[in-house]
């Protein structure tokens, strides 16, 4: 990654492996989604420095991921749970695998009923689950 500062607005772009650089809104929606996830780790690992830890929480980070991206984002959310705790919410079978291989013993998995249905509460009344 690079911040091309020229025109007066710096813009962060990518470098290609032939070098070349590529406008972030020219990259496919998995490769944006691969940076902001990269940025928002850096941003947090940053934060963490030296400052009480506050939870990650991250629904369905990987759904625009191959195996090999999805395996990498794990790992790193593996490195991050060194230092904070990792509350990752997915519906998506192949990512629980891909955890377990990354995570092993470490890993613990909560599952939902299929059908359960969460209604909010006005003041007062009882939190329903279905």
């Amino acid at each position: 990654l690079v911040v091309d500062e020229e025109g007066g607005r710096p813009q962060l772009r990518g470098r290609r492996p032939d070098r070349s650089y590529v406008d972030s809104r020219e990259m496919s929606e998995g490769t944006c989604d691969q940076l902001y996830l990269a940025l928002r780790l850096a941003a947090l690992d940053m934060h963490l420095d030296g400052r009480p830890a506050l939870p990650f929480v991250a629904d369905d980070l990987f759904i625009t991921f191959d195996r090999e991206r999805t395996a990498a984002g794990l790992r790193e959310l593996q490195a991050l749970s060194a230092h904070t705790q990792v509350l990752f919410l997915t519906h998506h079978d192949f990512i629980i695998d891909e955890a377990r291989a990354v995570f092993g013993e470490s890993l613990n998995l909560l599952r939902l009923p299929e059908r359960a249905v969460v209604t909010h509460r006005s003041a007062g009344a009882p939190n329903h689950a279905e």
